[in-house]
C-alpha cells in the first residue's frame, strides 16, 4: 500500500458498525457520513516495511464556500473510536461543521485499524467482575496472575502492533492525514487524551499547527502514579460535588459511607443483575466512576447505588459495561484493550506488587472511594510485551500557533490543574488557557454557551481570548 502522503484517499459511504467498535455510540443516522482508510508505516524507522491502515469518517462542510479545512476530532481513551463517536455526537458541532470538514479516525490500534485485542468476550466478563481490590497475599497472588494472563493474551492476538500504537505514532499518522487530506495546517480538535496526543503532534510538528482546541487536559508532567493519584483526586471531589448537589434537590440521596458500605459488601457477596450477571465490586465502582463524567448520569448513580443496596445491580452494572466498551449482546469494542497498549507503549515505568503497597496510604487519603482501585490499576503494564518510550510526554511546541486550552473546575478524570501545566509546557504564547467552572469531563460539550462562543470565535475566525478568561 502507499505510505506516502500523496497517497489518495478513496472515500465510500460507511459499512455498518462491527463488534471491535464501541456499539453503544452507534453510527448517527444520514447519509453525509463517508469513510477511507489511511495508510501508513506500522513502524516508522522502517518506513519500506509493513503498513497499517487507519480507517477515517467525514462530514463535508455545510457552506464549501468559505471552508477552512478539515477539522480533525479525538475524542480520547486512549483507545476511543472517532469512528463511532464523530457521528454520534455531530449534533454538537454543527456550528464548526459549517466551515470545517469534520473528520475523526480510529487510532492504530483502536477499533478499525488493528484494534488491538486480548481476551475474547466471555473472558473478558469474567476478567471485568474479578477482584481488583486484594486484600491478602492469595487475593494479590490471584490478582497478578490475571493481570499477567491479560499481557499475554494480548502479546498472543495482537503481538505485531502493540510496539506501535503509542502516541508518537499516532501523531505521526495525523501528519500524514493533514497532507493527504490536502491542509497545509492542522486544525485540531482533542479531547481528554485527545489533548495529550495534540500537544505531542505540537511538539513533533510545530510549525504546522493550525488551529487546535484542547478540552479535558491531561497533565504532561505526570507519570503514572501521579496521573492516577490526580484522578483519584479529581473522582473523590467529583463524588463530593455529586453528593452536595444531590441531596440539595431530593431526599433518597446515599452518603459516602454508604457507597463505600456498599462497595465492601459487594466485595464479599455480589448481588444479581442482568442476563444471569451479577454485580460485584470492581463492576460497582466502575459504574460509579462512569457515571461521574458527566452530571447527565448523577440520577442513574443515585437510582444505582438505591437497586444495588436492595439487591438489584442492573443499573450499576449498565454504566460499568459503558466503560468497559461491551454493548448489550456482550461484545465489547477495543476500547480497554487499546487503552492498555498505547499506555504500555508510551510510558517506561512498570510498578510492582511492592511500589504499589508503598503507594496504598497516599491512594487511599486521595480517594476513601476508589483510591484502593485505582492504585492496583498502576500493574497494567506490569509484564507488558512491549516497551514504553519515554517518562512523561514532551509537549513543548516553540514556534507552534496560539493553542487553546480549556480546563473544568470539577473534571474527575483531567483534574483541573492539568490544564495550567499544558498551556505552560507548551510554551508562551503558545499555551492560551481558558477556565470553565462547571461539572464533568470537559467543557465544549457541556452546554455552557461562554465556553462554546469563545472555542466557536477561535476556531471559525481565529479569534484568540485573552488568556486566563474564565467562563462559569
Amino acid at each position: 500500500a502507499d505510505t506516502s502522503a500523496r497517497q489518495k484517499l478513496d472515500w465510500k459511504s460507511c459499512p455498518p458498525p462491527s463488534d471491535s467498535e464501541d456499539a453503544s455510540t452507534g453510527r448517527a443516522p444520514g447519509d453525509a457520513w463517508e469513510c477511507a482508510t489511511l495508510h501508513a508505516p506500522l513502524d516508522y524507522g522502517h518506513p519500506k516495511g509493513d503498513s497499517i491502515g487507519i480507517a477515517l469518517i467525514r462530514a463535508k462542510a455545510t457552506d464549501p464556500d468559505h471552508r477552512i479545512g478539515s477539522l480533525l476530532f479525538n475524542f480520547g481513551g486512549p483507545g476511543g473510536s472517532g469512528i463511532t463517536t464523530l457521528p454520534a455526537f455531530a449534533e454538537d458541532y454543527k456550528n464548526l461543521r459549517t466551515r470545517y470538514d469534520l473528520v475523526s479516525f480510529d487510532p492504530r490500534g483502536v477499533g478499525r485499524s488493528d484494534g488491538v485485542r486480548c481476551l475474547g468476550d466471555k473472558d473478558l466478563d469474567a476478567y471485568y467482575a474479578a477482584d481488583s481490590t486484594p486484600d491478602d497475599g492469595g487475593e494479590r497472588r490471584a490478582f497478578l496472575d490475571r493481570v499477567k494472563k491479560y499481557a499475554a493474551a494480548c502479546e498472543k492476538n495482537s503481538g505485531k502492533v502493540l510496539a506501535h500504537v503509542g502516541t508518537s505514532n499516532a501523531a505521526r499518522d495525523m501528519d500524514l492525514m493533514r497532507q493527504a487530506l490536502g491542509d497545509d495546517k492542522l486544525h485540531y480538535f482533542g479531547i481528554s487524551y485527545g489533548t495529550e496526543l495534540g500537544g505531542v503532534y505540537a511538539h513533533l510538528f510545530p510549525k504546522k499547527v493550525g488551529r487546535a482546541l484542547l478540552d479535558g487536559v491531561v497533565d504532561p508532567t505526570n507519570d503514572p502514579v501521579q496521573s492516577a493519584l490526580g484522578q483519584a483526586k479529581g473522582f473523590q471531589l467529583a463524588l463530593g460535588n455529586y453528593l452536595r448537589a444531590c441531596t440539595a434537590s431530593r431526599d433518597n440521596c446515599p452518603t459516602e459511607d454508604q457507597i463505600k458500605r456498599l462497595l465492601d459488601r459487594l466485595d464479599e457477596r455480589p448481588v444479581p443483575a442482568a442476563e444471569g450477571r451479577e454485580l460485584t465490586q470492581p463492576l460497582a465502582s466502575g459504574g460509579i466512576a462512569q457515571s461521574l463524567y458527566s452530571k447527565d448520569y448523577w440520577d442513574y448513580l443515585t437510582e444505582g447505588v438505591e437497586d444495588a443496596e436492595n439487591g438489584d445491580g442492573k443499573i450499576l452494572l449498565a454504566l460499568a459495561d459503558s466503560m468497559n466498551g461491551r454493548d448489550k449482546d456482550g461484545a465489547y469494542s477495543s476500547l480497554q484493550a487499546s487503552l492498555n497498549a498505547v499506555t504500555c507503549a508510551d510510558f517506561k515505568q512498570r510498578y510492582s506488587e511492592r511500589d504499589i503497597e508503598g503507594q496504598l496510604g497516599a491512594f487511599r487519603a486521595a480517594s476513601p472511594v476508589f483510591g484502593d482501585s485505582m492504585a492496583w490499576s498502576l500493574t497494567q503494564c506490569t509484564g507488558w510485551p512491549a516497551s514504553g518510550e519515554w517518562q512523561t510526554p514532551e509537549v513543548s511546541a516553540k514556534g507552534a500557533a496560539p493553542m487553546l486550552v480549556v480546563g473544568n473546575t470539577g473534571d474527575p478524570a483531567t483534574p483541573y490543574a492539568g490544564a495550567r501545566k499544558m498551556a505552560r509546557r507548551l510554551g508562551p504564547g503558545v499555551g492560551v488557557e481558558l477556565t470553565y467552572k462547571g461539572e464533568g469531563h470537559g467543557a465544549y460539550n457541556s452546554g455552557n454557551a461562554c465556553v462554546k462562543q469563545a472555542v466557536d470565535a477561535y476556531l471559525l475566525d481565529g479569534t484568540v481570548p485573552k488568556n486566563g478568561k474564565v467562563c462559569s
